[in-house]
């Protein structure tokens, strides 16, 4: 299963970055964990490998959101998913987040920090599957009826 960017879909990103194109913009990450971590090595910062994978993503959440509130992100919201109305089991999704960052720049700086990258293990251990949509920013007023 996938759990990070290829290549080819950080350099999408990048084609974008600075251009007229950039602007403000939501990722919104769908995320499965693993019932228990799977840490290649022993933990960065010290800890237990022996935790759930939500509490393994959970370690390098806290370092995500110091550094996305570092590149002017926020999160917009997050949740629990439920469940899959449609699709198939590979559709399945233990958590929503959508993320906000003023730029696809922004997004890079978080994805390519350094600090963000010694708490990827964390990331990794955590999750069995994961994806992150990049969409337009939108709008934030409910969607009215016609």
């Amino acid at each position: 299963m996938t759990i990070n960017p290829t290549r080819e879909q950080i350099e999408a990103v990048a084609r974008v970055a600075g251009t007229d194109a950039d602007g403000p913009l939501v990722m919104l990450n769908l995320n499965r964990y693993r019932d228990r971590a799977a840490y290649a090595a022993e933990p960065p910062g010290g800890g237990t490998p022996d935790v759930s994978g939500r509490e393994a993503y959970e370690r390098y959440g806290a370092v995500a959101l110091d550094v996305l509130t570092r590149v002017g992100g926020e999160v917009l919201w997050h949740t629990h998913a439920t469940i899959t109305v449609i699709g198939d089991e590979g559709d399945r999704w233990d958590e929503v987040i959508a993320v906000r960052y003023p730029s696809a720049q922004a997004f890079l700086d978080l994805a390519l920090d350094p600090e963000l990258g010694i708490a990827l293990p964390h990331r990794d251990a955590g999750l069995e599957r994961a994806a992150v949509i990049r969409c337009d920013e939108g709008v934030r007023a409910p969607l009215q009826a016609r």
